[in-house]
């Protein structure tokens, strides 16, 4: 019976506690000493209150190696460059007088370096390798430097600008000269760098200063120089392309967006056509040429929106003095566009428009023309040559003159020319080598180069080194 009593008394006793907590958390006020607090009163520095959406474009900065400690990293012998998407001509072949050489082994991999997801290619400048990244844990787009002899990294610049990842995030070449490196971000952010140092030199917020509409799985156009002038293709309400001073971003020229268009994937390219320098650019509704020239700089010289495809990614490939092939993706296939100039009057016409079973098209890469060839991968709707290289020649875009092997297929894996050696990278990075002749191709060499996925980023070279890259890693061979 006290037993009872005992545990009788024990359970009140508990629930008497509890409730007591309970109404004591109830009536509780934590409020009663604080005070309300407005904006401004916690003395903060005026200016340093920022939104979310809000992005100071190469606010951070870190230095890696000091020139003073490690000077081989910082003075390099090299001089050889690899500028600017598809290299300096834009046309990603490239003349060395060393030969390439074709070992029984591998070509060594002289260093790897771990990034964040995206398919941004770097450049190479005096020693030096350069890539924007994108840092997830950190939700930063970075500029970084490297050493080209032993990838070590020099420095980085990079800015906060929180994103969903889509298909990856970072997927442009940066432009680099003697006084600047700038790259496009994926959410349209230009910054402009000393390449030596990493100093800020200017920035520039495209959605913010032309309400440029950033196409779906972010920006994929390259920024191109020419003659010290950054020429992009923002494709805003009112500006279609720019030109600004590289070394201050002042804006030089602006051609008004009278056609409508917005910005695709694909790059500004720069060609000669009836003579006159041109900007070509292929947005969505339309293609068209701006004049390059002084005195009319950034006049629309023509355009056409009879060829509209949704998704571009490839730039215009020019066959002739007034010939220029088109291609995109998502099934859209092929066009050929004639440029007729008569004095001061342009007319452009879509002569040939195909389907990707019915002829040369790209879902990714720009094709290469070389030596009366043009050489590309054809698009997973191509039939049965699908994601295998082929070569077209320009006076006929339907019957291919030759396709590589039928387990030769590269996906949207990049490629390139050195002398007369075309480098093709499978999409899950395994690196071919082959011999290009007008009746086919010679295979010389294959290499697993790493166990890649989405394995797209544009491949650049330099000083016998070859740079490649899946969405994850960058790679260093030395191929010379």
């Amino acid at each position: 019976m006290n037993e009872k009593k005992i545990i009788t008394g024990i359970t009140v006793l508990t629930v008497l506690v509890y409730a007591g907590i309970i109404i004591g958390w109830h009536l509780y006020n934590p409020r009663e000493n604080l005070t309300i607090q407005a904006p401004g009163a916690d003395n903060r520095p005026e200016g340093l209150t920022r939104t979310v959406s809000d992005v100071l474009i190469g606010e951070f900065y870190m230095k890696y190696i000091e020139a003073d400690s490690e000077p081989d990293m910082i003075n390099s012998s090299h001089a050889g460059k690899w500028s600017t998407f598809r290299g300096k001509d834009r046309t990603n072949i490239i003349r060395v007088q060393e030969l390439v050489s074709l070992p029984s082994g591998d070509y060594p991999v002289m260093w790897s370096i771990e990034t964040g997801e995206g398919y941004a290619a770097p450049v190479i400048y005096n020693g030096r390798v350069y890539f924007l990244d994108y840092d997830e844990p950190l939700s930063s787009d970075a500029l970084r430097c490297f050493s080209l002899e032993t990838g070590e990294e020099l420095w980085r610049r990079w800015y906060r600008v929180p994103m969903k990842r889509n298909h990856g995030f970072s997927r442009t070449v940066p432009a680099i000269g003697d006084n600047y490196i700038i790259t496009l971000g994926p959410e349209g952010h230009v910054m402009c760098c000393d390449p030596v140092t990493g100093a800020l030199k200017w920035s520039l917020d495209m959605k913010k200063q032309y309400n440029t509409k950033i196409p779906d799985w972010f920006t994929g156009q390259c920024p191109y120089v020419d003659n010290h002038t950054l020429v992009l293709a923002p494709a805003g309400d009112e500006v279609l392309l720019t030109g600004l001073d590289c070394l201050t971003g002042e804006i030089l020229w602006t051609t008004p967006n009278t056609v409508n268009y917005n910005m695709s994937h694909s790059s500004v390219t720069p060609m000669t056509l009836g003579g006159k320098k041109t900007y070509v650019y292929f947005g969505i509704g339309g293609v068209c040429g701006v004049s390059a020239e002084a005195g009319d700089c950034g006049t629309v010289l023509w355009e056409t929106g009879k060829w509209r495809p949704s998704v571009i990614a490839p730039s215009p490939l020019q066959l002739s003095s007034n010939l220029i092939f088109l291609t995109a993706g998502y099934g859209a296939g092929g066009a050929l566009l004639h440029v007729e100039r008569a004095g001061a009057q342009w007319t452009a016409t879509i002569t040939d428009q195909f389907k990707p079973n019915e002829g040369l098209s790209s879902e990714q890469q720009t094709p290469i023309l070389y030596n009366h060839m043009i050489i590309g991968t054809l698009p997973a709707g191509g039939g049965g040559n699908r994601l295998r290289l082929v070569c077209y020649s320009p006076s006929n875009l339907h019957s291919p003159i030759w396709v590589s092997s039928a387990d030769e297929r590269f996906g949207f894996g990049p490629y390139m020319i050195i002398n007369d050696n075309l480098f093709a990278l499978k999409e899950d990075g395994e690196l071919y080598v082959y011999e290009i002749r007008h009746q086919g191709l010679t295979l010389l060499k294959k290499q697993r180069i790493m166990d890649g996925v989405d394995a797209w980023g544009p491949m650049a070279y330099a000083d016998g080194m070859l740079i490649v890259r899946d969405a994850h890693h960058v790679k260093c061979l030395k191929i010379i």
